[in-house]
């Protein structure tokens, strides 16, 4: 067994959905010793948070900041604005084309820059984050030119990068897997897929609509693999 002090740092960000916490189990998998990041956001519900302490305490990670930013001062998506609907449909064919309004303005590109800035200051050069090209919502950054382009921008960007011996790599080890590969993955490394909440709209208690595209998505994965959803749902 590789001795903590001696492993390499990674910096994971940490949602307490389904693709972060698979992501995080391979991160401890490949051996790196995990340092998660999570964010209150202004997002609708705070329950993703509790499930993201939940993994980072099953995993054992070697830090779990929750770093507060206020993307809703902003608005202009249904997860940061309760004007604003968040789609609900019977099935995955249901699911909209285009990008839909829970998509959050710049929200990938704002946590990979923190991500980066606790990477700097731990002297980490790995940071792991779990979008997905696949079956996903069709946000612009989760796309892998969008992930090659901001390793590229941290390269450029930072100290670590340019004079401390980089070079800095963004891990994105689930952007070509659909999700029951995802699922599958995650399952041979021990996730506990109940304790994780993908939902955008839950209900009190942080119960799962079960209608929104998250849900429609990771319940296309879980009836692939031949299982139901661990987690509760309404």
């Amino acid at each position: 067994m590789v001795e903590e002090v001696t492993k390499r740092k990674a910096v994971v960000l940490l949602s307490g959905g389904l693709d972060s916490t698979t992501c995080l189990a391979i991160a401890s998998a490949e051996g790196f010793a995990v340092h998660g990041i999570s964010f209150r956001y202004g997002q609708r519900h705070q329950y993703e948070l509790d499930r993201a302490r939940a993994v980072a305490e099953q995993f054992g990670v070697a830090s779990h900041r929750i770093v507060d930013i206020d993307l809703a001062t902003f608005g202009g998506s249904a997860l940061t604005d309760p004007s604003i609907d968040v789609p609900k449909s019977d099935s995955v064919h249901g699911i909209g084309e285009g990008i839909p309004v829970t998509y959050v303005p710049a929200r990938n590109t704002v946590f990979l820059s923190l991500a980066l800035a606790m990477a700097e200051t731990i002297q980490a050069r790995d940071i792991f984050i779990g979008v997905n090209a696949l079956d996903y919502s069709g946000y612009p950054d989760c796309r892998p030119e969008f992930i090659a382009s901001f390793e590229q921008t941290a390269n450029l960007a930072t100290k670590i990068g340019v004079q401390d011996g980089g070079p800095i790599r963004i891990h994105a080890p689930l952007i070509k897997l659909s999700k029951a590969e995802i699922i599958r993955r995650g399952l041979e490394l021990g996730v506990d897929y109940g304790q994780t909440l993908s939902c955008y709209d839950p209900s009190d208690g942080g119960v799962a609509c079960g209608h929104c595209d998250a849900c429609l998505l990771r319940q296309k994965g879980f009836e692939a693999n031949g299982m139901p959803d661990p987690a509760p749902q309404a």
